[in-house]
């Protein structure tokens, strides 16, 4: 309203002019920037809403994957997501967020070729042996990956690679 007014004053400034050109493209980049917000806003909420969010942010290089609080009492619930989604190449961390021990070992529990794909262990750097510890392991090739914790059998997961 202002700028009109300015303008009906100095019609014949250039100064005044560019000035004005400016203003406009101004508010023409602020409605673009709006509308761009809106867009990824709107794709986020579509996200959520999918509840698909293990498939959709396994994007990059890593999946997380969560022993959670309580797990020792569990069973396919112990570990979120489960199944864990990961492409060829991407590399699946296991984060402990109970207060216990436990490990992530490849295989059916008993089974010949338990550990052999990856073990995070009983002991040294990859053990999970209390909360916020890590244990990661990159899968080179596609299939179903059954997965257990050796000191509670009942803690079952599967990683599915694709």
């Amino acid at each position: 309203m202002i700028v009109n007014y300015l303008l009906k004053i100095h019609q014949h400034c250039s100064l005044f002019n560019l000035i004005y050109y400016f203003e406009f493209n101004s508010l023409m980049n602020k409605a673009i920037y709006l509308t761009v917000c809106f867009v990824a806003a709107l794709s986020i909420m579509t996200v959520g809403m999918s509840g698909n969010f293990n498939t959709v942010f396994a994007q990059g290089d890593k999946v997380q994957a969560s022993i959670v609080p309580g797990a020792t009492t569990l069973t396919d619930t112990a570990v979120s997501p489960n199944p864990i989604q990961a492409k060829v190449g991407q590399t699946v961390v296991w984060t402990n967020d109970d207060s216990a021990f436990h490990t992530v070992t490849s295989g059916k529990i008993g089974a010949a070729d338990a550990g052999k794909l990856f073990d995070s262990g009983l002991t040294g750097p990859t053990a999970l042996t209390s909360k916020g510890k890590t244990f990661e392991h990159t899968f080179d090739t596609a299939g179903e990956i059954d997965y257990h914790c050796q000191l509670h059998p009942a803690m079952t997961g599967k990683v599915i690679v694709t």
